[in-house]
């Protein structure tokens, strides 16, 4: 006779950005809008030029710095933002 026992493993379903920290879900047009406050805050200038990207990329500079964003309406990717970040030199925890 063969017995099998199945083991049940609870899991709780997980929602973008309310449990689990490495989930991560912000819009292009988000990050912009909380990158012009955080510049307001400092004095410095934000502006995207368009000509300066392929398709529905552009360049988007923070003061001196600069980073290239995608299409403002798509989710960006935890790497990208996380990315995008380093290249401003701007902390995750100063983006409120």
């Amino acid at each position: 006779m063969t017995v099998i026992v199945y083991i049940i493993i609870y899991l709780p379903s997980l929602t973008f950005g309310l449990f689990c920290p490495t989930m991560f879900s912000m819009k292009g047009s988000e990050f912009l809008k909380k990158l012009k406050a955080l510049a307001k805050e400092r004095c410095v200038e934000v502006k995207i030029d368009q000509r300066r990207g392929k398709g529905s990329h552009a360049t988007l500079f923070f003061g001196e710095k600069f980073t290239i964003i995608r299409n403002l309406k798509d989710e960006l990717k935890t790497g990208t933002y996380k990315a995008m970040l380093k290249q401003l030199d701007i902390k995750e925890k100063e983006l409120k």
